[in-house]
């Protein structure tokens, strides 16, 4: 290259760096100086809202277990005390009677119909009750005990029904116990019965 094309060419200006007072001049006096423009602010970082915990679907409403309703109780009816048990006449007594001791009442069935002869005996049991006798006689007649059993007048049917009647519960509060009376007094026809005292209670 000659020397006469560098002379009409600009000649490049190398920056040379500045020594540490020209360093230390420079940012002193940059730092009286206002700037026109304020430094943009950095933004903040845009942090993106915590996503929110899906909400559990609705659990479905649990079955209470059906109430199971106990069956309600019977009440048990309530038990009856045993009937006293009807008594034989005492050996003193029979004797007596056997040697002809007389009974305090008598009663005699014989004609009536079986719910006429039941009326009068149940009668006659209580007015006897009440007069205070312990013993009387209740005649049913013999009658025939393979006849007329199931006829309403028959021969012999009282003489197996008044035992059922003075045993049935309705008069354990009068009878004490019966027993067939002796031949003086009428023999298989005939009935001896103890009458309850009223003092004795009874059920």
């Amino acid at each position: 290259m000659s020397s006469g094309d560098t002379e009409g060419k600009p000649r490049s200006r190398r920056r040379r760096p500045l020594a540490a007072e020209e360093k230390a001049l420079w940012e002193h006096v940059t730092r009286s100086i206002d700037r026109l423009r304020p430094a943009p602010k950095l933004a903040a970082p845009v942090v993106p809202p915590a996503p929110e915990p899906a909400e559990a679907p609705p659990s479905p409403n649990p079955r209470k277990p059906p109430v199971m309703s106990l069956p309600a109780r019977a009440e048990k009816p309530p038990v009856k005390p045993p009937l006293t048990p009807l008594a034989p006449l005492e050996p003193k007594m029979r004797r007596r009677l056997t040697r002809g001791a007389e009974v305090d009442a008598r009663l005699d069935l014989h004609g009536l119909t079986q719910a006429a002869a039941h009326g009068r005996l149940i009668a006659f049991l209580r007015g006897a009750q009440g007069s205070g006798h312990s013993l009387v006689l209740v005649i049913t007649g013999k009658g025939d005990a393979s006849a007329g059993f199931h006829h309403e007048g028959g021969r012999g049917v009282l003489r197996r029904l008044v035992p059922q009647w003075l045993a049935a519960p309705e008069l354990r509060a009068v009878v004490v116990g019966f027993e067939t009376a002796g031949r003086g007094h009428g023999g298989e026809g005939a009935l001896y019965v103890r009458v309850r005292r009223h003092r004795e209670g009874g059920r």
